[in-house]
């Protein structure tokens, strides 16, 4: 498939149809990119933070966590950095990818974001459409 195929309007579609929260930082360290998911964002964006160094998007005391995950993203020490914290009674899975192009050039960092509270709660099996 090519990307080149679908517009701007409907990647967004598709971004916004997932549900985490997705947002990309660029190799400058700066937001690029946010999704707004149908119910909302766990943590919330607003176009003021398209620009913004993604360390001024932090809580002060998480900066040298996330220096070093860009940092080892950067240097190819690290291919994912997966947290988990629980937030107003709601198990948050977080996670950080680096993006790299097909010549394994950093690009920027992709973190996803997903309440994954009643995913916890899931046992058996369900097939497609057994209600």
């Amino acid at each position: 498939m090519n990307l080149n195929e679908l517009s701007i309007e409907t990647i967004e579609a598709i971004m916004d149809s997932l549900p985490v929260d997705l947002s990309f930082v660029d190799a400058e360290d700066r937001v690029k990119f946010f999704n707004t998911p149908k119910n909302g964002r766990i943590f919330p964006r607003t176009k003021m933070d398209l620009g913004r160094k993604v360390q001024n998007c932090h809580p002060p005391k998480s900066l040298p966590i996330v220096q070093k995950i860009l940092d080892d993203f950067r240097a190819g020490r690290r291919d994912n950095a997966p947290f988990w914290i629980n937030l107003h009674g709601r198990m948050i899975y977080i996670n950080y990818f680096p993006v790299r192009d097909s010549n394994g050039n950093y690009l920027g960092t992709l973190e996803v974001t997903q309440d994954i509270t009643d995913i916890q709660k899931i046992t058996g099996e369900k097939r497609l459409l057994d209600d």
